[in-house]
């Protein structure tokens, strides 16, 4: 099936997004607000479901490695961020990768109060989880 650029230009620059972290410059983007465009129609993506478990990945991960010591919470959340705006092209559509993330947060939070073994083994999976799914996506979406 063939896919049209636009397609491709977005499953692309998401997938950089999430990678990358957070970009120099964005602050100097964020005050340069464009004119109002027509609302997107709200049709999901063939990759919406990956992106969905990425965006839970990224909330289980924003809270273990926290737990686990590594104090980067305000990282992944960039990284969620940048996902959302990159592919959050409607309110539905933002809603839904917002409340992945938030169900991958509060899973955890709500059975784990410290970190424990099996806490960093999940960490480890989640991150080479989240990894095939970008690369998945990319390989296959990205042009």
């Amino acid at each position: 099936m063939k896919r049209s650029p636009r397609f491709h230009s977005i499953a692309v620059l998401s997938l950089a997004l999430v990678l990358a972290g957070p970009l120099a410059g964005v602050d100097a983007l964020a005050q340069q607000k464009p004119a109002p465009a027509a609302p997107a129609p709200d049709t999901a993506p063939p990759y919406e479901r990956q992106l969905l478990r990425l965006s839970e990945i990224l909330g289980a991960l924003a809270f273990l490695r926290d737990l686990c010591g590594a104090n980067d919470s305000a990282e992944w959340r960039r990284r969620m961020t940048a996902l959302m705006e990159a592919e959050g092209l409607t309110e539905p559509r933002k809603a839904r990768l917002a409340g992945a993330f938030n169900r991958g947060f509060r899973g955890y939070e709500q059975t784990y109060r410290s970190c424990t073994p099996n806490a960093q083994l999940i960490i480890s999976r989640y991150l080479d989880e989240g990894q095939k799914i970008v690369r998945e996506v990319a390989n296959r979406y990205g042009g």
